[in-house]
């Protein structure tokens, strides 16, 4: 009876152990986490800013030849890589706006003209004078990222 007992003894022990340490590796997780939200390193905040600075002046150009159109405040990524977007002509369209506009839009970072046509449907959908914002069809998404990458030079084989 008593070689039973050990072994139960032995084997909740090591149940038990498992759990503590467990339980205080979550707490160590989440502890990594809240480090991490201080933010950037030097380096990177050095290399964001030069992209930042790099970015404003690749849209100064896309603006000046009338190939850069927002609907949002916000710097537009995707559009300045992807050779510039007409984002109020897209929205004025309804068949759909670029990712970094659609999520611009629900982030409430529209332009004060577009803000004042923004609503939201029944379903809580995003409108613009009346019809839903959607994102471009998925064929037009290929087509528009293939175009980002044939700016940055890492243009697919097709």
């Amino acid at each position: 009876m008593i070689p039973f007992a050990r072994r139960s003894l032995v084997v909740l022990g090591i149940f038990g152990l498992g759990y503590l340490l467990g339980a205080g590796q979550s707490t160590m997780t989440t502890a990594n986490a809240q480090v991490g939200a201080a933010g950037p390193g030097q380096e990177a905040v050095k290399a964001i800013t030069e992209a930042n600075t790099a970015l404003q002046a690749a849209k100064n150009s896309l603006t000046a030849e009338t190939r850069y159109n927002l609907a949002t405040k916000s710097l537009n990524v995707g559009a300045i890589m992807s050779g510039g977007v007409d984002a109020l002509a897209d929205l004025e369209s309804g068949r759909g706006v670029d990712p970094e506009t659609f999520a611009a839009l629900y982030a409430d970072d529209a332009t004060d003209e577009v803000a004042a046509e923004i609503s939201k449907d029944e379903q809580g959908r995003l409108t613009y004078k009346g019809k839903v914002v959607r994102m471009y069809s998925v064929s037009k998404l290929k087509q528009w990222y293939q175009e980002r990458l044939r700016y940055t030079g890492d243009e697919k084989k097709k």
